[in-house]
């Protein structure tokens, strides 16, 4: 069984997740740990609970989503995995960090590429991987479900869907992405969103005003 770890850094406030099992192995999803303190406390998390990071992953590339990539890649030796599209997204990070006075040395490993259908493994734990694009050209979305949750990046969260006037934004995409892709899966399954609390497919069908 998945247990689901959450962090919240940066001034953006990101949420950056840790996957692990009782393999004692972990996956690691969109590092946002911008200050040192916050790559103490993620790293700190992982030796109290004695965990081996196996897989370092995004759901896409906007710079609060990589801060922490080059940290994590080279303190447990992983490389990358993305959607191919957000390689142009991971490339302007480190531009859009100095326009937000936020400067960061960016992952600069190999990559391995993750599409529709794709599934990731952690012992007997699935990830299926979602295509869905709109808030950005390549976002992908990691769907458990055994156990009823996605990693949603910033595709949905409660009461609001991710911005699209980003460039490879479109909010129509998005839109669409969100009822073919994610409101498609239980009603009870929980949503882990990219920025905020948890919520429910359930809930977002009933109440978000962008959807409803």
């Amino acid at each position: 069984m998945l247990n689901v770890k959450s962090f919240v850094f940066s001034p953006i406030q990101e949420n950056t997740y840790v996957l692990y099992n009782e393999t004692d192995e972990c996956i690691i999803i969109d590092p946002g740990c911008y200050f040192d303190e916050e790559k103490d406390q993620l790293k700190a998390f992982v030796d109290k609970t004695r965990l081996k990071p196996t897989m370092l992953l995004n759901t896409h590339c906007h710079l609060d989503h990589v801060f922490g990539n080059k940290f994590v890649a080279e303190t447990y030796g992983l490389t990358l995995q993305l959607h191919e599209t957000e390689k142009q997204v991971l490339a302007f990070a480190p531009a859009s960090g100095l326009m937000w006075n936020m400067p960061f040395d960016n992952y600069d490993g190999g990559f391995i590429y993750l599409k529709e259908g794709d599934m990731i493994k952690l012992g007997n734990d699935e990830l299926k991987v979602i295509e869905a694009p709109g808030h950005s050209p390549g976002h992908i979305c990691f769907y458990c479900e055994k156990q009823h949750f996605i990693i949603g990046g910033d595709v949905l969260f409660r009461g609001s869907i991710g911005r699209t006037d980003l460039p490879g934004g479109d909010f129509e995409t998005l839109i669409k992405n969100i009822r073919s892709k994610l409101f498609v899966l239980p009603d009870d399954t929980v949503v882990y969103s990219g920025h905020g609390e948890p919520t429910s497919i359930g809930e977002e069908k009933r109440s978000n005003p962008f959807l409803v």
